[in-house]
């Protein structure tokens, strides 16, 4: 058996920056166990893999233009299948209309815990409809502002990830992260953020638990960060940074619950992946 494999770097214009992902079409599914296999032999923050679906339409949809086609679509970290991602889902919207069904402009996404998601392809830019995820009071874990290498913050809040916010742009930049410590807290990962400076909003994102110390780009994060930026600065469009070594830009638009994001994606690789030896 051989499979596909393109390597895509999502929320970027040119290579080497944003967030690389690998995208496999599936014509149908592997066993979980060696799609996280692959995932792990890649060691990128995400192989994501996706099947296509009957076509099928959605009234609910937030953003539809044109023919729509529909994938189930699934993503794995180097650790563990995860319940979200956008760059990956960003680089499969890529990868569909660029090299598998090119009059496609509107890609529904199934999914197993999230819903519906979609994206719409128009002038080279790709836009995510996700849902929002508006982060909520929690208590502080011990360990928090230890790990982050901080003393204080405005706010710690909650959703999926915890959610630290930062009094400005350069203390976003001052953290030190200690990923020991950020892998015992009892979530996924850390998202710290605060106003920005060089965009309305900036951001860092660290997953060493599923194997992503600092994540580059970090699409499902904004699921959080948006409809909160949007609540505290009276706005319904931001434009978004992730300040990790790579950088990445985010136009983003909150519709009632939904999340609007919105990039560019860079080819970086197409290979082929041989699983000869497994059958």
């Amino acid at each position: 058996m051989k499979l596909t494999l393109y390597q895509v770097d999502a929320f970027a214009d040119a290579v080497f920056k944003g967030n690389p992902a690998a995208v496999i079409p599936l014509n149908s599914w592997l066993d979980a166990g060696l799609m996280q296999s692959i995932a792990a032999e890649n060691n990128l923050s995400e192989t994501v893999f996706f099947v296509r679906n009957p076509d099928s339409m959605d009234d609910t949809a937030t953003i539809t233009k044109g023919r729509e086609a529909s994938y189930h679509i699934r993503w794995f970290t180097p650790g563990f299948e995860i319940d979200l991602c956008g760059h990956a889902t960003l680089a499969s919207a890529f990868v569909i209309k660029n090299y598998i069904d090119p009059s496609v402009e509107a890609i529904h996404f199934t999914t197993e815990k999230v819903g519906s998601l979609r994206a719409l392809c128009t002038n080279e830019l790709y836009t995510l409809d996700f849902p929002a995820r508006m982060p909520q009071p929690c208590e502080v874990p011990p360990t928090l502002f230890e790990s982050l290498g901080i003393s204080s913050a405005i706010a710690v809040l909650r959703s999926r990830d915890y959610f630290v916010v930062l009094p400005d742009e350069a203390s976003v930049k001052k953290v030190d992260p200690n990923f020991f410590l950020i892998k015992q807290l009892d979530a996924i990962g850390v998202i710290v953020t605060a106003k920005g400076e060089s965009a309305d909003v900036v951001s860092r994102c660290f997953y060493p638990g599923p194997g992503v110390p600092e994540d580059p780009v970090t699409g499902s994060a904004h699921c959080n960060i948006i409809p909160y930026w949007c609540g505290q600065l009276g706005k319904t469009t931001l434009f978004a940074k992730q300040l990790s070594q790579r950088g990445g830009d985010l136009w983003c638009e909150l519709v009632k619950d939904r999340v609007l994001m919105s990039g560019k994606c860079v080819p970086f690789m197409k290979g082929e992946i041989d699983l000869g030896t497994l059958f």
